[in-house]
Order: structure tokens, then sequence, then C-alpha cells
């Protein structure tokens, strides 16, 4: 026997997720619990990625599998495919293992045909029905399968409308829906030169191999980048039983979450529509109802449901997002899965259902995805402030944004990366919108709802969204919308705010959230797993307390150069570095030092005994002169226009200065321990002010400060030994001094592939290293970040070269081998040696997993993501005990 590709419900459970998707997987265990699902039969994703691999053929063995499990769904069923009189009518659906909604694509109603429709009509006794189907069919087919465009469908419907002089679809006449069948059929074969095939059985075949596609399709594709969801993995193929919503008002069909997705609230929330299909929901053409007015439209079928939604949450132990219909007053399962959430909802519902019971402690941590936590910290409306609000819709995804109006995808995507904030306006998102909606700050829709693309897509991104707000009149062509007597163009700036559905005209000053008590027990918790410490970057006294509040354990990174651009700081700095001789740079460096020192006691005291992580000067001294070009069109000026002497020669001076220190490649230049070896009175300066603020701090509070000055940028034990050498004399000669016994310690950053490959011998001199991730990745790529990011690494990511950014994701193939390599060589030599992270990548949860693997100490990060690096370094002890954060 072959591969088998084709797998029946009653053969399949919720752990095949990988084989049948997570759609394929979960109908197949609501069918194992007894819940009503249609019948139906699903196609493994295995099938998919030889099709794929294949040049876009089945594989040998699928075709006769399909005829097979065909067979028996049709003697389950009791209708056959195609049959004249009593016709099997079949969705064909995507699913993929990791929930991915509204990325690929479903045909429904398939088997109709100009005979089976009237088998429908004749089945159901309603020729209204079987030809709204039969249309719906057509347009489905021609826009997913024979990739016609949607809009001219969408024209079509709205001229039959026009024409009959109805509002809605469902109020079209079935001689209306008969003409919109052949105005359909004429559509198809005038865009792809072939009439609609109407052998059900090639349609089927011709809906797999659409489905197949999709998973490569550009909004699939977009998504799987957003997420680093790999591209291996495939899709498979759902091909299920129909059951109509659009078959009366005691039909229809909805989305239900078992607990509220913005808010995490244990309460019915949803929408439905009655004489409707599941599009008509996500696609806002409708006004949806509320699930809870369900009660009291249709009690049985609420009953009915409510019953089953309990039973999927303690079943899968999980917020659960269904999807349902009724025919004719009973109820079907479409679909269900893990819900997507706002960080909000997600932490309280883990926070609740660990109370209630239902999960342990370490799973609720699990349960919270790190990598959302930032959405906790989006900014909100200043509530001292006011505002006009002009319209108001549904408050689909929570926090505030401000932005510039634009009223398409492309548009957003490319104002977005372009650096500008902008707001995408639609009538309603669709999914190819999703990177206009990835590079927009929040999405505003006139139509849709709580359950639309939208609002979806926005709070799994922990974007604002505001959906439905239906006094917005938008014109595409006049790129303008407007609401009453006001009038916004594209370019214009408005403020949403996704909490309470409100729309404002102009810029409403943000401010940021305030941090509940959900939030602190999930980090809390997070604290009482995680073994790798967190610490912050932090420059100044304010960024310190900000980042103890969030909970940092010291500091990873206190960049001292930043303190040099002070406007009352950089001229003496300048007249340091334009010195001739070692006495007046001294000079200057005198003048510096009470400041450095004050920077320094703040910081010290903010920390409150906590380690502090001093690097010495690190940017080439030109960062801190006058551009040079800009130098000398000011010099001409003077020239030209009888500027006196004494300022033209001042500034040719520094012209001279600027030249002489100039570099082809300054990042590689002269820079970091180089500064110090060849101007060792600069680092003298910077430690002595380190250690008499360590000492004033001290003796003012009682609380010993933690002392830990780094060198920046060895590539040679000899380097930090001559700066190991210098720092010891001055910290011991300030110690003497003040008869005090403060204990510091000395340390490199990593950030050269040469002092990882050699850090055994490096370690001889240092007490700790701190990886310099964002240096040691363009070093180890031969990347340079300000040229790579927004240029060919954005190919490389959309080709598939590179899976992720290796300046967001640390490159765990690459520069972690070196991390590797350093951790073993100086461990072997000094076993109890700290070591840190000080990048970027201390803040992004698959970067923090990593350095808890390679046996880091800690890793540091800016403050507002110290609670998502605690919660990911809890997640990485989990994850190696199997308790993993999943997605249905």
């Amino acid at each position: 026997m072959g591969k088998k590709y084709v797998y029946d419900f009653s053969e399949g459970s919720r752990d095949m997720k990988g084989l049948l998707g997570g759609k394929g997987a979960n109908l197949a265990e609501m069918a194992n619990l007894g819940i009503p699902v249609p019948e139906g039969f699903t196609i493994t994703t295995e099938a998919c990625i030889e099709y794929g691999n294949d040049g876009n053929r089945f594989p040998d063995g699928l075709d006769d599998q399909v005829n097979e499990y065909l067979a028996a769904l049709e003697d389950k069923t009791g209708k056959k495919l195609g049959d004249p009189d009593n016709p099997l009518l079949v969705s064909v659906r995507s699913g993929a293992k990791f929930s991915m909604p509204g990325m690929m694509d479903t045909v429904l109603n398939l088997g109709l045909n100009d005979e089976s429709v009237n088998g429908l009509a004749s089945q159901t006794g309603d020729e209204r029905f079987a030809y709204d189907a039969y249309r719906r069919f057509i347009q489905m087919f021609g826009k997913v399968v024979m990739e016609v465009e949607g809009q001219l469908f969408e024209d079509a419907i709205t001229v039959q409308r026009e024409k009959a002089g109805v509002q809605f679809d469902n109020e079209l006449s079935p001689a209306g829906l008969k003409e919109l069948v052949a105005a359909f059929k004429q559509i198809l074969e005038k865009e792809t030169g072939r009439s609609f095939p109407s052998d059900p059985r090639e349609q089927l075949d011709l809906a797999i191999a659409a489905v197949f596609r999709s998973w490569g399709g550009a909004r699939a594709v977009t998504y799987r980048r957003h997420y680093n969801i790999s591209d291996d993995l495939g899709t498979a193929v759902n091909v299920v039983s129909m059951v109509f919503g659009n078959m009366g008002e005691d039909s229809g069909t909805g989305v239900a979450f078992t607990r509220n997705p913005s808010t995490g609230v244990k309460e019915i929330f949803g929408d439905y529509l009655t004489n409707a299909q599941g599009e008509d929901v996500v696609a806002g053409i409708r006004k949806t109802k509320k699930l809870a007015d369900m009660q009291q439209e249709l009690p049985k079928v609420f009953k009915d449901l409510t019953g089953v939604m309990q039973k999927l949450e303690q079943h899968y132990r999980e917020m659960e997002d269904i999807e349902f219909t009724f025919e004719k007053g009973k109820l079907y399962m479409l679909q269900t899965r893990d819900g997507k959430r706002t960080a909000a909802a997600a932490v309280k519902i883990a926070v609740d259902m660990f109370s209630e019971g239902i999960i342990s402690k370490e799973e609720a941590v699990a349960r919270v995805d790190a990598g959302q936590l930032d959405q906790l910290l989006h900014p909100m409306l200043d509530p001292t402030r006011k505002y006009d609000i002009i319209a108001t819709g549904l408050n689909a995804s929570p926090g505030a944004a401000v932005g510039k109006v634009v009223f398409d995808a492309d548009t957003a995507a490319a104002q977005g990366k372009a650096g500008e904030a902008v707001i995408l306006v639609r009538w309603e998102t669709s999914p190819d919108d999703i990177h206009g909606l990835i590079q927009a700050q929040g999405v505003l829709t006139s139509h849709g709802g709580m359950t639309s693309h939208a609002a979806v897509v926005a709070r799994g991104m922990g974007k604002p969204a505001v959906c439905g707000a239906d006094q917005i009149v938008i014109s595409e062509e006049e790129r303008q919308f407007t609401i009453d007597e006001h009038v916004v163009d594209e370019g214009d700036i408005i403020t949403i705010d996704g909490t309470t559905g409100n729309v404002i005209l102009g810029a409403v000053e943000l401010v940021p959230p305030q941090i509940n008590e959900n939030f602190q027990a999930i980090v809390a918790w997070a604290d009482e797993i995680r073994t790798m410490g967190v610490r912050t970057n932090a420059d100044t006294p304010e960024d310190a307390e900000k980042a103890r509040e969030f909970g940092a354990e010291g500091i990873g990174l206190c960049r001292t150069e930043h303190m040099f651009m002070a406007t009352e700081r950089l001229p003496i700095v300048r007249e340091m570095i334009m010195a001739s001789s070692a006495q007046d740079r001294a000079a200057s460096l005198e003048k510096l030092l009470p400041m450095q020192q004050g920077d320094f006691e703040g910081i010290f005291e903010a920390m409150d005994g906590l380690p502090v992580t001093i690097r010495l000067l690190d940017p080439p001294l030109h960062e801190f002169l006058p551009d040079y070009t800009e130098l000398m069109v000011e010099i001409e000026h003077l020239k030209c226009t009888g500027g006196s002497q004494a300022e033209i020669d001042e500034k040719e001076k520094v012209a001279a200065r600027v030249r002489s220190l100039k570099e082809m490649n300054p990042m590689l230049g002269t820079r970091g321990c180089r500064l110090g070896i060849q101007w060792p009175e600069i680092y003298e300066m910077q430690v002595r002010a380190i250690m008499q603020a360590a000492v004033a701090v001290d003796k003012r509070s009682g609380q010993a400060p933690k002392v830990e000055i780094m060198i920046p940028l060895v590539g040679f034990a000899e380097e930090l030994r001559r700066m190991r050498e210098l720092t010891v004399n001055v910290c011991d000669e300030v110690l003497a001094g003040a008869a005090s016994s403060l204990e510091y310690r000395l340390g490199t950053m990593i950030e050269l592939p040469r002092a990882a490959v050699t850090a055994g011998e490096i370690s001889d001199y240092a007490d700790f290293f701190s990886f310099g991730t964002n240096d040691l990745t363009q070093t180890t790529l031969g990347f340079s970040r300000d040229d790579a990011e927004g240029k060919f690494l954005t190919y490389y990511l959309e080709e598939g070269l590179v899976k992720s950014n290796p300046f967001e994701t640390i490159d765990v193939d690459g520069v972690g081998k070196l991390v590797e390599i350093a951790v073993k060589a100086s461990r072997e030599k000094k076993p109890d040696i700290k070591l840190g992270v000080c990048g970027e990548h201390g803040g992004e949860p698959a970067s923090v997993k990593f350095c808890h693997r390679a046996g880091l100490n800690y890793v540091s990060c800016s403050p507002y993501r110290v609670p998502l690096a605690r919660l990911a370094a809890a997640q990485a002890v989990l994850e190696e005990k199997e308790i993993a954060f999943t997605t249905a």
C-alpha cells in the first residue's frame, strides 16, 4: 500500500495537526467527542508539500484515495456529487498546522451545475436558496480557483441589486439570482477564456489544487514571515459536506469565542447572522448580530451552542475560537482552534484559568506569548486631554494610534516602511491587505464586526483597530472619507482608540498604559521559574528607574558616549578632541570628570545596590565633531561673504582635525579599546568618575554600588590586559584615597569573531563577558546594519534566503555558534565567570531562549522589554520540560 494521503474525520485526532492541519485535526477531535460536525475527510499536508515540490502535480495515488473517501462520504450522506436529483455539495477548505486566519483559500457549495442546482431546489423546496448557493459557488470558485478579480463579481451584484431596487443580496428574487448566475459565467469566460467547469469531480480537483497553491500565495507568505512560521509545513485540505446557514431565518452562521478575545473576560462573545453563509460574517457584507442576542431569537440553538463551547473549553483547556452553522435549527461545528487574543486577554485568561483550576501555574506562564507583551505597553489616549469624537465603531482591538490616513494596503506598506505613522482606512480589510496592516499603526473600517478580518488580524498583531464605523463614507476615487460635515483627505492626521471604538480628527497626545494585577501575577510567576537574570540597558537615572519598575535586576549596559552628547558638554568634548597636547586634553577631561561623576551617581542611586555595567567610551571620536562637508560649506560661505579671518581660521582648524580623524570604515576603525590604548587619559577619567561616584553613593546611602566596568571592542587578550592594568590602578587609587573597600569587576564585550574564538585567552583578564550581539552580528555576517536593513536584507527575507532578520532574532547557526564557543572556552578557564548579552537580542523572545540554552547568566534589554525577557526566560525553562506555548 502506498503513502496514505487522505483521512476520514473518524481516523484523526487533535494530536495530528502536523499531518492534518489544525482544522482537520480539530474536526476529527470534535467528531470523536460526539460534537455535531458535518461528515468529511482531510487531505494531508504531505500531499501539499509533494504537490509543490513536483511542479504542482498531485502525488501518485492521491486521486484514487480521494475517489475512495468521496464514495464513502456519499454513502454516509446518502447523496452523490453531481447527482441531478440529490446532489452532494462540499466545502473545500485549507488548514495548516498553525492557525493562519484568512490567509489561504476556501470554496463553498462545490458540486453545483445547471442540473444539480435544480435537484437542490427540489430537495429543499426552495428555489431561491438553490440559486443563491449556485451564484455564491461560481463567485468563490471564479475568484479562488480561476483567479478572476473578485471586484468584477461584486460589481455585477451591485448592478443586479440596483436593477431589483433592493439593498442587500438576500433580498434578490430567484429570477434575479438566475440572472446573476448567467452574468457570473460570462465574467468567468471573458476573463479566463474558458467556460465554467460543470463536472463536479473536475471542480473538486481544481479546488484542491487551488488550496494547495494558496500555501504559496503572497498573503500567506507575508503572514508566515511576520509570525516566523516555516514555509515547509504545507496546508491540509478539508473536504466537508455542506450544511447551509442560508435556508431561512431558522438557519445561520457565526463565529464565537469562549471568552472575550479583547479583554479575556469569561463571557459570551461573537457574531452571527441568520439566513447567511460564513463569508457574510467575516466580510462585513451585512451587519452582524451579537451572539448574546441569539438567546432571545433562537433559544434552542443558543443552548446547544453554549453547551458545546463549554465542552470544548474544558476539553482543550484553552479559550476556543469556534465557527458554526445551524441549518433548520440544527447546530453544526465547522471549526475550533485556540483563539487569537490581545496580550491583555492572554494574561487575564491565563491567570483566570489557573484560578479556576483548569491549568497549572507553569502552563499559565507558557500560555502567554512573550512577544505579545509589548501590547500591554502600548500608549493610550491621555485622559486629561479634550478632543472631539467624529465617529464611533466597534472597539475591535485595544490601544490608541495616531497617524496619517491612507486608503490602500500598498500605500500603508510603503509609507510605513519609510517611517511614516499611518492609519489604514478601509471599507473592510481582506487577507490581501496583510502587508499594509503589518506596517500601519492601526486600522479603521466602516464595515465588519468584532470577528471580521480586520479585527482578528489587528488583535493578533497588537495593533489598535476600530471596525464597523458605519458613519464613515469612504471614496477611494477621491482619496477621502466623510462623516457628516467632516471631510478627511488622505494624509490628514486622525487618532483611533481601539479600546473605546472612537475616531478622532487630529492628533491626540498618548500616554503609556498601566500595568494591572494580572500582568504582575504572570511575570511574578515567571520569576519563580526562570534561572537566567534580566537586566536593562539604561544610560540615565530615569531609564534605570523605569526598568526597575518593570523588574530589572541591574544594568547590563550603560553607554557613556550618550552622556557626552548633551548640549552643555559637547563643546568640552570637542575641546578635548581638538587638544594638541596631553596637557590640554587633561584640562578638558578635568572639566568633564565632575559631569560624568554626577551621571554615575544618579544611576547608582536609581539601581540601589543592584549591579551596574558601565561601558567605557566606544564610538570613533569624529562622531562628536561637526560634519566635514558642512564645515567646508560654512568656511566657503564665510570667505565669500567677508567673514572674520579668526572665525575662518578656527573652523579650518576644526576641519583639519575632522579630516585627520576621518576613516573609510569607522565602525571597524579607531573606536572602543583602541581609543583607550592610544589616549589612555580618556578612559582614566571615566574610570575615576565611576569609582568616585560609587564611593560617594556608598557613603551617602550605605548601599554599596555593584560596579562593573566594561571595555569595548576587545579582539586580543593583550588589549584587555593593558586596559585592566590601567583600570585597576585608577580604581585602587580612588578607593585608597577614600579609605573604601568597595568591590568592582572588570570585563569586556564580546563583539568580534576573534574575541569569541579566543575567549579562553581573553578570560584570563576578565571577571565577566557581555556579548554585544549587535556588532557581533555585523562583524560575523559582514552586514552593515544601516545598509542591510531596508535594502538587500529585505530582499533576502522576501526570497527566503534568511528566515528572520538577524538584527532582530539572533542568527543561531552563525552568531549563536560563536557565542557557544566563547561560553565553552571561558567557562573551561573560569567556571564562575559571569556571562550575559547586552545587544537588542536581549529583549527578543527567541533570542532570550537561545541565551538560556547557551548557558548565559543574564540578558539585558531596553526598559520596556524587561517584562518580555522575564517571561521568555521562564518559558525557556518550561520548554526544556516540554510545557510550551502552542496555538491550534
